[in-house]
Order: structure tokens, then C-alpha cells, then sequence
């Protein structure tokens, strides 16, 4: 819903209001689809094609981390609907002239160069190849990717092996980000056609990694020499390069993964790691030989956005660990589960790792293995003990704690003893699932003549952006009564094994929150305001306030509105840019900060991409950085700032003015001032300005506000439709230009009871 008023430039005194980013930017946002090939090797330069969209004025790439450079070659866009049809008639044209070249001469086809192609100066295997680029236009037009920028990308020696976000600089600001590798192994591209013959790309000796990209219907093949015992491990990685693609089912390419030999017997096939869509196989290589490894979508899908990485050798894998964790401040042997490991247990220190969850791989193997986490936490960390597969064996725990165990096989339950008083308060949560373990968790609490209290098979943390099934489990009660209680996990697929770890925290409630930050790429006006939106992902009953600020960020960035309500647990705030124009991206850092009882929390707001799921599911997917492109001069020299006291206090039924400072324009033609997704019943009553300063009146309906609700307003500014007679300048009415947004406005709505 958007609330719209009118005024003139002359009595506003806004006209000169920054854009949050140039017009044509803030409805054209620079977007990245994929990223092929997607990493490179340490000491090597590559070139790399990055496709998307709004992609004009290319100049450079962000990397984060240390050791990566990039230059852009080239960019490249595609032909119009009709430059299409007029390209595939010269086509046509050429072809028939071909085959009767007596009728005429070349230079009488009168082929004009069309959208940058001269087919006239192109030789045979140039026209072949535009004439498939142009098929794949036709047959499966996709403006999201259609674009191509190409990259020459220096990876340094001495460049950290691992994932890092890669964002293109373009005239329109910082695109998303996409993830590009690093990693110590040599890299090849696939050559097509690889459908029927195999590619013989890879290296005689191995590892390698192996970069493609899978199109509609496509198989590819790929043949290499293997010795008789070579432990060979083929790890993909698709999903993990791009985790949601917003209009596909399931919303990522499904890969199976096949190992024949040159018989084309199958030794090994894949098409999942435990419950991650990236297949990976092992396989004990039975002769020496050649062999044949194939890689596909499941049901024969394609696009260009579908691209992998394999890495394939006598490579080291880590599968699983236990525990899945272990407490702060105390070291933890973890023994690794896998192939090729080089060791079998490890001590992890906690001190060194901090509080969270930190994703582990083989140290200096520079191949990164399945999603594998340990967490860090503060409660005492308790091992299950075996048997406890019921109630009269049920493990008595003290809580709180935290208990490391395992669904050893299928049918296992574990159960848990304890003892509580009539009232007390008590939270039990496994993770699993969110720690790479395929456990499907069932939890249930009984007291102690064995009647359900409460169950729960999934509980969804929106905090997992990653993980598509939630399936993790949490109980959250008071107890009816003092006395013996009985806690019962289960995997809820009936399924078990070594790998099925968890870890369960059974304690009262500890009240917390983490936050994310949306978008992770701001483009923003030397002076002006952008927009972010702040989740605050509650946990444990936590209902409090959340004050935001920045933390060792350069001079002239600033918040407005940055406090989250209690009880909302999302916030629409803005970030102005200082006033001077900088030519390099800065990264921020936004931290929130609440009272609980004594304590004082502060988390770091972890930057984030709000990705679409096959047409409908939203994901929260973490990002390295929260990085800001400030662009262009800033169109005044005093910003526009909020004045008076804040927040502004709305009766319901009444109207409240907020006062704007900011610069003058005489003259100009009225603009218009809308609020953005207001809540209910908030409306824009009138305009008024005295020599600069404007006053805009807000309305409250007394039968559609809130008494008590607390946020924010997002003031955005348009320039006017054009009038115009002609057809064409009807359409260019049609469109409105944003020029910018006011810093937000923090409202209240007063409860008059």
C-alpha cells in the first residue's frame, strides 16, 4: 500500500533532495545470475563470464577477502526482440547466398551490422556460433542472465584456499553477491560437445576441479586415467554455488553424479550428500584404466545459471564429526568422519573459535568439505550414555546442559530424565540439521505415568537460510507439576547411524536474538539516504527493544530510525551517505544492542540476500559483508535531515506534523511524495514549507491504527508524470523517476486508554 501527496518544487524546497541511487539505477538494480567458471587457482589467471542483467558500465568487481584481482574485458548485451529477427533473417539471407552464390555478389545482400554483429566480417565458425547463441534467445529467453560481462581474474599464490562473494561495479552501483572459489588444484572448463564422446580435459594426473555448466537436456562426460586402489572422491558443488534460483523447481540444479568404466559398467552414483542436493561418490578404483565420470540435472533440466564445480581425486573428505560441538573456553577432541582424512580426531579449541557456529574443513587441503559445523556454546557440555532407549534407563541430566549424541540406528530413541517444580520454565532444542547432521528430530516430553506433555518433529529458525527442511526440533512449556519428566528424541524418519548427530540444550529460557541485514549491496547517492530492512530473529521469549547503531564505520555514514520495537521482529530503517563521493567500496558493520534482566546483549547484524525459492519461498542467505558503493556528487550541501522531537507521536483519530530541513530549488514542476508500505490506517494529510524547512502532516484513522504500535515511515520521492499529446510521451508519463527517500521517520501511535 503506498500513500501519495503532491506539492511544488518552489514551496517544498526538496527538488535537490539525493537520490538514494541515480533514477535509472533505483528501478534497474544491477543483478548477477551466475558466475562460470566459478573459482580459479591460486598463482593462475582465468578469464570468467559473469551473466545477469542491468549490467551497463561495467567496471570492476569486489572480492572479499585477500589476493583476488579483477579487470573487466568486455561487456556484451543481447540483442533486442527485434534486432533477434532481424539478425536471423541475414542469417537466412547468407545461408540461401551460400548455396547459389552466382545469383549476386556479397557486398549485394546489403547486410548492415545489427546490435554490434557485422555479419558480413564474421568467418564460418563465427556464424555458426552466433547462429546457436541465437537459438538459445529463442528458445529460452531468460533477461535475467541474458547480459555478459567477462572478467580476467588474477588469483595471487598466496591467496586463502575457500569460498569467497564476488560482486560486479557497474554505472548503477554494486550488484548481489555470488560465490567464487578459490582452491590449490588445477582447474579445467568442459568442452562441448562432451553428451555421447567424453571431454578429455582433465589432467593425467589428478586432483582436479572440473568447471561446466549444464543446458536444457544436457549430459556431460568426462574421461581420465585412475591406477587400480586410487580412493577417488568426486565432490559437486552446485547448490553451494548458487543456493536459490527464484524461477526453477525445485529452485537449484539437482545434479546426479555417475562413475562408469570404459565399458560403461557403473562402479558408483550419486545424486545427494545426506540431505544436501550436491551429490558426491567415493569409489575404491578396481583396475587401472580409464574411466568415465557423468554429471547431469535429474530430470534432464538446463539453463546457463546452472553451473558446477567437481572436485575429483584421492582427495580428502570430512562427512560428519562428533560431537557436533563443544563448550567455550575448553578444548574438544572431535573424531572425523569421511574418506582420505589424514587424521581421525582433532582438537578444537573453543577459546579460539569464539561463541557461534563455524564451518570446518581439512586444514591447508584447500578442498572444502560437506557443510560440517561446530558450535560453540556456554552451558556444559554432557555425552549420552547408551542405554537409554527408555524410560527405566532414561540418562538423568542437571540441568542446564547440553547433551552430544547420536541416533545410532535405525529405531533408537533416546531418553532423558528430569526433575522440575510446578511452574519452572523449561526449553529443550535440538540441532541437527542446522549442524549438517541428516537427523530428522522428534522430540517429546512425558511425565512420569508416560502421558504427552508436548511433541514437536520441526521447528523453523529463519535464521537457517541454507536449509530447506526445518528440521530441527524445539519444546517450549511450563511445567504442570513438580516431579520426575521424561525427555524422548527420535529421528522421525525411523532412520540412524553413526552420522546421526545432534546436540540438545535442556534448560530454562536464555532470552537472545540475532539479527540480519537486507541487502548485503547498498548503492547509494554521495549525500543522500538508502533503504535497509533489519530482521531480528527472537529467540527464547526475548520481546525487548533492539537499539541499532554502527560500529567503526567511516565518517559520515549515520541511522535513521534505528530502533526495533519490542515485539517486532522487522525494522525498515535508512543509511545516509556522507556528502563527499568515494570511489571505493566500504564495508560496514551494524550492531544491535538489548537489555535482558542484568544482562547487556550486543550481536552483529549479519549481512544477508533475501533470495526466492522456485517462484515462492523467501531465504534469508547469509553474506561475508554489508558492503556500500556511495556514487555520483551530492546534490546539496546541507543534508536532508529530520527536525523536532522524535519519534512522532500519533493520536488516533489526530494528525502530527514532522518537520524536514533540507536544500532549495526555485521554481521546478511538482513532485510527489509517497509513503512506502505504511502501516494501516497512516496517511499524508497535507504539505507545508516556510524558506526551507517543510512541514508534512500525518494522519492517524482512529478505526484502523494500532494504539501502541511502533516503527517507522519511509518517505519516497518522485518526479511528476510527464504530460504529453503523442503516444510516446503517454508511455514516458507512464513511469514515474524516483529521486530519493527521506531519512525514516520513527512514529508511535499513542494508546489513549
Amino acid at each position: 500500500m503506498r500513500m501519495t501527496r503532491n506539492w511544488t518544487a518552489a514551496s517544498l524546497g526538496l527538488a535537490l533532495l539525493a537520490a538514494s541511487v541515480p533514477a535509472r539505477a533505483q528501478q534497474e538494480r544491477p543483478h548477477i545470475g551466475f558466475v562460470h567458471p566459478a573459482g580459479g587457482q591460486r598463482g593462475t589467471v582465468c578469464e570468467v563470464a559473469v551473466g545477469g542483467q542491468h549490467l551497463e558500465g561495467a567496471s570492476g568487481a569486489h572480492v572479499s577477502g585477500q589476493g583476488v584481482r579483477i579487470e573487466v574485458i568486455e561487456h556484451w548485451k543481447p540483442p533486442t526482440r527485434r534486432e533477434l529477427v532481424e539478425l536471423r533473417e541475414q542469417l537466412q539471407r547468407l545461408r540461401d547466398w551460400r548455396r547459389n552464390p552466382d545469383s549476386k555478389t556479397k557486398e549485394e545482400l546489403h547486410l548492415e551490422p545489427v546490435a554490434g554483429y557485422d555479419l558480413m566480417a564474421m568467418d564460418r565458425d563465427e556464424l555458426m556460433a552466433l547462429r546457436d547463441q541465437l537459438e538459445v534467445f529463442r528458445r529460452q529467453p531468460n533477461p535475467q542472465i541474458a547480459e555478459r560481462v567477462v572478467l580476467r581474474v588474477t588469483v595471487a599464490p598466496d591467496a586463502a584456499c575457500g569460498g569467497r562473494d564476488l560482486r560486479l561495479i557497474t554505472d548503477s552501483g554494486l550488484s548481489n553477491p555470488l560465490r567464487f572459489c578459490v582452491d590449490r588444484w588445477p582447474e579445467v572448463c568442459e568442452q562441448e560437445p562432451n553428451d555421447e564422446a567424453p571431454d578429455a580435459v582433465l589432467p593425467d594426473e589428478l586432483p582436479a576441479i572440473v568447471n561446466g555448466q549444464i543446458l536444457p537436456g544436457d549430459v556431460d562426460r568426462f574421461r581420465f586415467r585412475a591406477r587400480r586402489g586410487q580412493r577417488l572422491v568426486a565432490a559437486v558443488s552446485a547448490r553451494d554455488l548458487i543456493p536459490y534460483v527464484a524461477d526453477a523447481v525445485p529452485g537449484w540444479l539437482q545434479a546426479t553424479l555417475a562413475l562408469t568404466d570404459a565399458g560403461g559398467n557403473e562402479l558408483a552414483y550419486s545424486d545427494d550428500h545426506h540431505f544436501h542436493p550436491d551429490p558426491v561418490l567415493y569409489c575404491e578404483i578396481p583396475e587401472d584404466g580409464e574411466y568415465v565420470l557423468e554429471i547431469k540435472d535429474s530430470i534432464y533440466r538446463g539453463r546457463e545459471d546452472f553451473v558446477y564445480r567437481i572436485a575429483l581425486g584421492e582427495l580428502p573428505f570430512v562427512s560428519g564429526i562428533f560431537p557436533l560441538g563443544g563448550r567455550a573456553g575448553e578444548a574438544t577432541p572431535v573424531t572425523l568422519s569421511g574418506w582420505n582424512l589424514p587424521v581421525a580426531e582433532l582438537a578444537l579449541d573453543g577459546a579460539g573459535l569464539g561463541l557461534g557456529v563455524h564451518t570446518l574443513s581439512m586444514p591447508g587441503q584447500g578442498i572444502s568439505s560437506s557443510r560440517v559445523c561446530f558450535e560453540v556454546e556456554e552451558l556444559p557440555d554432557w555425552f549420552e550414555l547408551e542405554p537409554n532407549d527408555a524410560p527405566q534407563n532414561a540418562q538423568r541430566l542437571a540441568l542446564p546442559l547440553v547433551v552430544n549424541g547420536r541416533i545410532d540406528r535405525p529405531g533408537d530413541r533416546d531418553v532423558f530424565r528430569i526433575e522440575g517444580r510446578a511452574g519452572d520454565e523449561l526449553v529443550a532444542e535440538v540441532r541437527a540439521r542446522r549442524l549438517g547432521s541428516p537427523l530428522d528430530s522428534l522430540l517429546r516430553l512425558t511425565d512420569e505415568d508416560g502421558a504427552e506433555l508436548a511433541r514437536n518433529d520441526d521447528h523453523a529458525d529463519p535464521g537457517a537460510g541454507l536449509t530447506t527442511h526445518q528440521a530441527d526440533s524445539r519444546l517450549s512449556l511450563r511445567l504442570p507439576a513438580s516431579g520426575t519428566f521424561f525427555l524422548l528424541l527420535d529421528d522421525a524418519q525411523s532412520q540412524g547411524g553413526p552420522d546421526h548427530a545432534y546436540r540438545l540444550r535442556v534448560s530454562p529460557p536464555r532470552p537472545d536474538f540475532e539479527l540480519r541485514v537486507v541487502p548485503s549491496s547498498v548503492n547509494v547517492r554521495a549525500g543522500a539516504n538508502a533503504e535497509l530492512t533489519v530482521h531480528a530473529l527472537r529467540r527464547d521469549g526475548f520481546d525487548g527493544e533492539i537499539a541499532l547503531d554502527l560500529r567503526g564505520s567511516p565518517p559520515g555514514f549515520d541511522l535513521s530510525g534505528g530502533l526495533i520495537p519490542a515485539g517486532r521482529d522487522e525494522l525498515r530503517l535508512t543509511l545516509q551517505a556522507p556528502a563527499i563521493r568515494s570511489d571505493r567500496v566500504v564495508s560496514l558493520r551494524l550492531v544491535g544492542r538489548a537489555v535482558v534482566g542484568e544482562r547487556r546483549i550486543r550481536r552483529l547484524a549479519v549481512p544477508a540476500q533475501d533470495r526466492v525459492q522456485a517462484f515462492v519461498n523467501h531465504h534469508l542467505v547469509p553474506a561475508t559483508d554489508l558492503v556500500v558503493a556511495v556514487q555520483g556528487q551530492a546534490r546539496s550541501r546541507r543534508p536532508v535531515e529530520l527536525m523536532g522531537g522524535l519519534p512522532v507521536r500519533l493520536v488516533p483519530g489526530g494528525t502530527a506534523e514532522v518537520r524536514v530541513r533540507g536544500s532549495r530549488k526555485p521554481g521546478g514542476a511538482g513532485l510527489q511524495l509517497e509513503l512506502s508500505e505504511p502501516p494501516a490506517g497512516i496517511s499524508i494529510r497535507e504539505i507545508q514549507s516556510v524558506r526551507g524547512t517543510t512541514t508534512i502532516v500525518l494522519a492517524a484513522d482512529a478505526s484502523q491504527v494500532e494504539a501502541g504500535s511502533r516503527g517507522n515511515l519511509i518517505v519516497e520521492i518522485y518526479a511528476p508524470k510527464r504530460e504529453g499529446g503523442a503516444e510516446a510521451d503517454r508511455r514516458r508519463a507512464a513511469a514515474r523517476r524516483p529521486l530519493g527517500i527521506l531519512p525514516a521517520i520513527p512514529f508511535e501511535i499513542a494508546d489513549v486508554r
